[in-house]
């Protein structure tokens, strides 16, 4: 299949950043630039620009542009892929996850299994300010239970920002779900029952064992390419 057009020009942007063309701290072309550049719509320069942001090579910095990322510099080695080492004892998962969360509170460890940026990372004070005026302007002072398919107001404009993807869904197709892991289990509710199998790649986030194991399934593990995925050859046997 053809690629997309967007990610044509992402990867042209990412070649150039690996063979030092661009470096860390170079301004690309302003969104309306590319566009003239590449000769593509508007909305194609954007998606590649997000396309790029998405792989950290790039960085948006308020009225100033797009620039190289300090991630889109570095040169780590690629992990192996996963393998099993055959243990009679089986482990309880639950006796991972207690030690996980029991954790939280020590500041000294830094923590890689709950997925969490660090608080440094993030503009917490302008994120509480939002959430202040957010709930300022509730009309209900958010005190009742919304629609069940989620925030209409939210479905909106998630469904404006598929067209700058490209995509072709309206806020009727979207629903709003608490987090990753309710989406996870909302759909393993809709695709399986009780005592069914599935496969899941190696390594899994712990979290997802709970999920199984609440919705009644057995598990098979496949071991997994950090780039290409499941191991295909794997799955089919």
């Amino acid at each position: 299949m053809e690629q997309q057009l967007y990610k044509k020009i992402a990867n042209i942007v990412e070649n150039q950043i690996k063979n030092g063309s661009l470096t860390y701290g170079d301004r690309l072309p302003s969104v309306r630039s590319a566009q003239k550049l590449y000769n593509v719509s508007l909305n194609t320069a954007k998606s590649a620009y997000m396309e790029l942001e998405s792989r950290s090579l790039i960085e948006s910095r308020p009225k100033s542009g797009f620039f190289v990322s300090l991630a889109g510099q570095r040169r780590m080695s690629i992990p192996s892929i996963s393998t099993f080492k055959i243990d009679e004892k089986k482990q309880d998962p639950a006796a991972l996850i207690d030690k996980v969360f029991h954790s939280l509170e020590d500041k000294e460890i830094t923590r890689f299994s709950l997925g969490l940026p660090s608080p440094s990372l993030l503009p917490i004070q302008k994120l509480n300010k939002c959430i202040l005026e957010t709930v300022h302007e509730l009309h209900d002072y958010g005190d009742q239970y919304g629609q069940v398919q989620g925030s209409p107001t939210l479905r909106k404009e998630i469904a404006k920002w598929s067209l700058v993807l490209e995509g072709k869904i309206s806020d009727e197709d979207l629903i709003i779900t608490s987090g990753a892991m309710n989406a996870i289990y909302s759909c393993l509710r809709a695709v399986t029952k009780p005592g069914d199998t599935i496969a899941v790649e190696s390594p899994l986030y712990f979290g997802f064992i709970q999920a199984f194991q609440v919705l009644g399934l057995k598990t098979i593990e496949i071991p997994t390419h950090p780039i290409t995925g499941i191991e295909l050859d794997a799955l089919k046997k």
